[in-house]
């Protein structure tokens, strides 16, 4: 049966690319807001990723956004060196507030919404009346104040972090409980705790006593951002461009998944979903990952193809190291998920032998022979057929029989794309491609017309050209989409792109929106 997920994997199932370098998130219902190096703030769809709007005032980059509990309300912090605060329905400015003397590096809000809380290169902490817009109080502290957050629940509390102290305060700007080291801090989502990070550990503390709870380290390390997950069990942290997840719950804390993707530092973390952690890097991205999905690993011994599938909503990347995992995508990529062939088939080639797996079932449907090296590994998007790429030719069998459904001799294969549940494109050692259809009942493979190298074929009208750089109508030479580097593997469904890049990233492109 399936499995619980690794620690060392994790599963990235939409990256969105940015014009400008993020520098802060936050999240209120499906919607997350980016505040970004060149001024202006980016409101996305939580659910989507695609952009709602965009906030445009400052008149530098924006270091910290949040939103009010009610999110009506959003504040934002800058270099400009001022506080704006945002009607969020109307996407206008409702009030600024001017710190004259420095650069805004962080910014909250209380849970009742009548005061902000901002920290700054001054080294001082401001606290601000939403309604008057006058500056309350101010603390002076030893370096600049890198992070301020209000408690989620309570408005007369909130923690600031400065020179590697983390401590907290009341809105009187007394000092509550007892300092701890940290450069950056969060609170839990029930307010009772909050975490934070110095160098390679972490520390979770009750609010107000301060008592341990909870403490993990890394080696070779440096924790730069930190949060909670909804539920309070996981504490997520993030070190250059990698991130880890933590489970808190027991008396040893136990990192259950690490997140490989961004190519750049990391720079803010929030989750929009219990399930569902977004991240934003200097590599101008966002990911969302989700968390605690499954995967599964029905064979040890190394494999020597990776299979790419998409139906029923899932995307299968099987990895040479004998790992499986599964992708659930949020948009239903086949209209019909009734038929049998929408189970979760994975198919793997160790010692001279095609495994067909059921995932279901955990166990195995069919295994077939094929002796010898090969090249790749496929099954069809429908999941009806297997097809087996090797040096002299492709071969085909029947997922749910084992029978071999037909077989091409060729001259050099090196590479090959299916088109749906029959037809093949292969691409030959000169570089010419060759197009077969093996869905012709009682027949050989039919031999199509030939195609131009290097184009992944999508439909009967047009020719999309995959490159380094994007994606491309052949015909025209227009780019129509921009891709983060070149892929490793691509498929098409008819309505969906998904591709596969290394560190077990999966990009997916809905070419009905795009195109």
């Amino acid at each position: 049966m399936v499995r619980g997920l690794p620690a060392e994997w994790g599963i990235c199932y939409r990256t969105v690319l940015l014009d400008d370098n993020p520098l802060a998130l936050s999240y209120w219902n499906n919607t997350i807001a980016v505040g970004s190096e060149h001024r202006d703030i980016v409101i996305l769809d939580a659910i989507t990723g695609s952009q709602i709007a965009v906030l445009s005032g400052h008149e530098e980059p924006v270091n910290s956004v949040a939103f009010s509990s009610d999110g009506t309300l959003l504040v934002s912090g800058s270099d400009d060196r001022t506080v704006n605060l945002w009607d969020v329905q109307t996407g206008g400015v409702v009030r600024t507030f001017y710190n004259r003397n420095s650069k805004v590096r962080s910014v909250s809000i209380s849970a009742d919404c009548t005061r902000i809380v901002s920290g700054s290169n001054d080294n001082i902490i401001y606290l601000w009346d939403v309604e008057g817009g006058e500056c309350h109080h101010i603390t002076e502290k030893q370096n600049i104040v890198y992070c301020v957050d209000f408690s989620p629940t309570d408005p007369q509390t909130f923690i600031s972090a400065s020179g590697g102290i983390v401590q907290q305060w009341d809105i009187s700007c007394h000092k509550v409980g007892p300092i701890c080291h940290g450069y950056q801090a969060a609170f839990s989502p029930d307010g009772t705790q909050f975490v934070s990070c110095m160098g390679g550990e972490a520390t979770v503390q009750n609010v107000g006593s301060g008592v341990i709870v909870a403490n993990f380290h890394m080696a070779n390390s440096y924790f730069h951002s930190c949060c909670f997950s909804p539920n309070g069990r996981l504490v997520v942290v993030a070190s250059k461009h990698n991130i880890y997840v933590w489970n808190i719950t027991g008396s040893d804390p136990q990192l259950t998944e690490t997140l490989i993707g961004h190519t750049k530092n990391v720079v803010s973390l929030t989750f929009s979903s219990p399930s569902t952690l977004v991240s934003a890097s200097e590599d101008k991205s966002l990911k969302f990952w989700q968390i605690g999905a499954s995967s599964t690993n029905p064979v040890a011994s190394d494999q020597k193809s990776t299979a790419l599938q998409t139906k029923g909503g899932i995307i299968i990347p099987s990895g040479l190291d004998g790992t499986v995992m599964t992708w659930g995508i949020p948009t239903p990529m086949d209209k019909d998920t009734q038929h049998r062939d929408s189970r979760l088939i994975f198919v793997w080639h160790t010692n001279e032998k095609i495994n067909i797996w059921d995932a279901e079932k955990g166990e195995l449907l069919q295994k077939v022979d094929q002796p010898g090296d090969i090249i790749d590994l496929r099954m069809s998007g429908d999941g009806s057929k297997v097809f087996c790429l090797d040096k002299t030719s492709i071969k085909a069998w029947d997922v749910w029989t084992g029978e071999a459904v037909g077989e091409v001799v060729t001259k050099g294969c090196y590479s090959f794309h299916i088109i749906d549940g029959s037809r093949v494109w292969i691409r030959l050692y000169n570089l010419q491609i060759q197009g077969w259809d093996f869905g012709i009942s009682d027949s050989s493979p039919v031999q199509l017309s030939n195609i131009p190298p290097d184009v992944l074929y999508l439909n009967s009208t047009k020719l999309w050209d995959i490159g380094s750089s994007g994606i491309k109508d052949v015909a025209t030479g227009k780019a129509v989409f921009r891709l983060p580097r070149k892929p490793v593997s691509v498929q098409y469904n008819g309505q969906y792109l998904v591709i596969y890049y290394r560190y077990s990233e999966v990009f997916v492109l809905d070419f009905n929106n795009v195109l």
